[in-house]
């Protein structure tokens, strides 16, 4: 009886060593790195395969990596930045930080999240994380490759996904749609057009396995839109519309798509319908574009 004790005892008090290896590091973190260090070194030794030891990892290199540099600028810097002005009060330049990350850091924060998501493939918290580091980073290719790896792990696990301490993601389908949804708009909002192909493999890939995604039909309509080949982009948004007839989202950039083409009588039939279906903002948009086409 004293032995069964004794190894309850130990099971115990190794699950509450384990749960300390993770609390002791976040109260390290992320100021104290050599505290960190001796944290995450002992905590491999104890238990090399627990799943926060990758991602308190992961986090020790990603935070570790960066380096923000002051620098003075005649050009408008990214962020926040204090406005320099000569003896005439006018603009003479611009004081502000930038962001850059120490590529070996980087690479071992890679590595170590890598072996996470080997080990633990439903950790979407993980799968994330690495994808918003590499969007800090601007690894513009690997954010996407990361994403098209987490959609296609989506159709095995069916969604089916966990988060911190391994607990069941509550998230849905359309949730995690969501977030690939807003990792697209961050390549839209580089206003960078070499990065429109990566836009369209992302949604190219969610269509493969959500083949009704009305929105990634529009996404890839877009980028051949911004490109200028509105025919292209006419055909995605057709598929889109015959999906969900009322999205106002679909019928704008149709007529929109046609306006550009110059295809007057269509644009004004899909503004039509933006109005039978919108809300007010987009009647009056739709409205406005009508008259602006009438008069040429």
């Amino acid at each position: 009886m004293k032995n069964i004790f004794l190894a309850i005892s130990l099971m115990f008090s190794s699950a509450i060593l384990a749960q300390d290896y993770k609390a002791e590091f976040s109260r390290y973190f992320p100021k104290d790195t050599l505290k960190q260090r001796e944290v995450l070194e002992a905590w491999e030794k104890a238990k090399p395969n627990d799943a926060e030891l990758y991602t308190s990892y992961y986090n020790y290199y990603f935070f570790k990596s960066k380096e923000e540099i002051v620098s003075l600028t005649t050009e408008v810097p990214e962020g926040e930045a204090l406005i320099l002005t000569d003896s005439l009060g006018k603009t003479a330049g611009y004081m502000g930080s930038q962001l850059f990350y120490d590529e070996n850091l980087l690479q071992k924060a890679m590595e170590k999240i890598d072996k996470g998501i080997e080990l633990f493939p439903d950790r979407l918290d993980m799968r994330f994380g690495k994808i918003y580091g590499l969007q800090q980073a601007k690894k513009w290719q690997q954010f996407t490759d990361e994403i098209v790896k987490a959609i296609q792990y989506s159709k095995i696990n069916k969604n089916q996904w966990t988060w911190t301490n391994n607990e069941k993601w509550e998230g849905t389908e359309v949730d995690f749609l969501a977030s690939i949804q807003d990792y697209q708009y961050a390549l839209y909002n580089t206003e960078d057009d070499a990065l429109l192909p990566n836009m369209r493999t992302i949604a190219e890939e969610v269509l493969k396995v959500y083949p009704n995604s009305v929105e990634n039909l529009s996404n890839i309509a877009i980028t051949y839109l911004l490109t200028e080949e509105y025919d292209k982009a006419i055909d995605f948004l057709k598929k889109a519309e015959k999906i969900n007839p009322k999205d106002c989202i679909v019928l704008n950039n149709i007529a929109e798509s046609y306006k550009r083409k110059g295809d007057k009588e269509n644009a004004i039939k899909y503004y039509e319908k933006v109005i039978k279906n919108g809300n007010e903002q987009d009647i009056e948009h739709a409205k406005y574009n009508i008259e602006e086409l009438k008069e040429k």
